[in-house]
């Protein structure tokens, strides 16, 4: 196909970054409209896992503030780094589509069957691969079922998750807050808001792991992790429940089962993978950062500034698919080709030293500002981040309470990262403590707990005790959740007892 001459902006001619620097315009192009002589950039290996940050920087300084990168050896994209180009690009559907069977690479046969890409950008009919009328209908159905859980009861059945794993540690004051607590906690708590079998939560975590980190298992794990999701909604759709699953089949926007299934699918692994790195990278904040910690436990921020600053800083989707070019266009000075994916760099869109001002990178904390966009932007926000803030928030206030005398096992140096272009998650994150309480005798047996959906079944206010704003510590007699014995149970269970 022959394309017209990019346009160019005034002044911006022979400008760093400009595709007319590096080669002329249209003619000097490879597949994909990127400059021949621009050297991609990879996006994947060690250098996103071990120092993304200094990668954007370099990125931003070389080609402005959208890039050209590889996914993987031979598939080209535009990494978008700058916080203005990012609000543009999320907030124009007619120009970037976030449908992705417009995508240039797989059309020209260049994206492998068993790509390690396929999973995060292939097209599904879900709100993440629509745009318009379609989008609205089944966004509405997913933020009215979202809009459907009691966050009192989910700060409870959060509270009461945590604490049984923290009960199921030994007592040698030692533990992997993400092997141990972070990466076991949104299950509990997800398998409960789904519907789905409590035993499946541990081969949950694989899939959904080797499907966020785009490993060499990723197709498998999709597939195995849809027909898992099929089920549940055959048996939701013959016998509705108290869970998500039937309350979004219930919905008036009538999706269908393969809809569905699509959008818990969605659910589960952003939703999952979000709390997880958001957890984690949370408690390292306050292990690591003594003046963060020191103003926590004097009172003058709380838990929730942790969490924004980390959404700044640390944002758990660093990077996301996408949006693709629906014809020849120009964003941040680079020449844009129909059909080009476009990455939200959403770390590096916080990091853009234009959203941030001199004032606010003097202070050194972004705690207070939540204009970050590590939930995306434009109408494709993220429309799970209050559960999402629920489940992290209580989880780190649970184990301060806990545990008030946290530290790291290792140097904060050694801390390493998943090797993952989409999420910034810790591999482990080793501590000691020294005030470990000991397992309490399990309550009474009870039947197996529900979702109450009655004012009736709904747990009184004094069967737990809502977690605090600050790290203060709690005392051995703190009020604790009501279904004890199953939670014990359970994470005794999922740590090998």
């Amino acid at each position: 196909m022959t394309a017209p001459e990019p346009p160019v902006a005034p002044g911006a001619s022979g400008a760093p970054g400009c595709p007319v620097a590096h080669g002329g315009g249209r003619p000097g192009t490879v597949p994909g409209g990127l400059p021949v002589g621009v050297p991609l950039t990879p996006l994947y290996g060690p250098a996103v896992a071990e120092d993304p940050h200094g990668l954007y920087a370099r990125l931003r300084e070389r080609y402005g503030q959208v890039a050209p990168i590889e996914l993987e050896p031979g598939v080209e994209a535009w990494l978008v780094l700058g916080y203005a180009e990012l609000l543009e690009l999320t907030r124009n559907e007619a120009l970037f589509s976030k449908d992705s069977r417009r995508w240039r690479v797989p059309a020209e046969g260049r994206l492998a069957t068993d790509s390690r890409l396929q999973p995060m950008t292939s097209w599904r009919p879900t709100l993440l691969n629509l745009d318009g009328a379609e989008h609205q209908r089944l966004r509405t159905a997913v933020a009215d079922t979202l809009a459907q859980i009691d966050h009192r009861q989910l700060r409870g059945t959060t509270e009461a998750a945590a604490n049984g794993l923290i009960d199921s540690w030994g007592p040698d004051g030692t533990a992997d807050l993400v092997a141990q607590y972070a990466r076991r906690l949104p299950l509990l708590v997800f398998t409960q808001l789904l519907g789905l079998p409590a035993d499946a939560g541990p081969h949950l975590i694989r899939l959904i792991n080797d499907i966020s980190d785009s490993s060499a298992e990723s197709v498998r794990a999709n597939q195995e992790f849809h027909a898992v999701l099929v089920d549940l909604v055959r048996r939701r759709r013959a016998e509705p429940s108290a869970d998500l699953t039937s309350w979004l089949l219930a919905h008036p926007a009538a999706l269908t089962d393969e809809e569905a299934v699509h959008h818990l699918v969605v659910m589960m692994v952003a939703g999952n993978e979000t709390t997880i790195c958001w957890t984690g990278n949370t408690l390292r904040l306050l292990l690591t950062d003594r003046r963060f910690r020191a103003t926590l436990t004097g009172g003058r921020l709380t838990v929730s500034d942790a969490l924004e600053e980390v959404l700044w800083r640390d944002p758990p989707t660093q990077n996301f698919p996408g949006r693709w070019a629906t014809g020849d266009t120009v964003l941040g000075g680079q020449y844009i080709s129909a059909g080009d994916l476009l990455v939200l760099g959403l770390a590096a869109a916080n990091a853009d030293p234009a959203a941030q001002g001199v004032s606010t990178a003097a202070q050194g904390s972004l705690g207070g500002n939540r204009a970050h966009l590590a939930w995306g932007a434009g109408r494709h926000v993220c429309p799970a981040q209050h559960p999402a803030r629920i489940i992290v928030e209580t989880a780190v206030e649970t184990l301060l309470h806990r545990l008030p005398d946290l530290q790291l096992a290792v140097p904060a140096g050694e801390l390493t990262w998943r090797p993952s272009p989409w999420s910034r998650a810790l591999n482990a994150l080793p501590v000691l403590y020294s005030a470990f309480t000991p397992p309490r005798p399990p309550a009474p047996e009870r039947p197996a707990w529900t979702p109450p959906q009655t004012p009736e079944t709904a747990p009184n206010p004094s069967d737990s005790t809502p977690s605090a704003g600050t790290s203060t510590p709690r005392t051995p007699d703190s009020a604790r959740p009501a279904p004890r014995s199953w939670w014990n149970s359970l994470a005794g269970w999922w740590s090998g007892r």
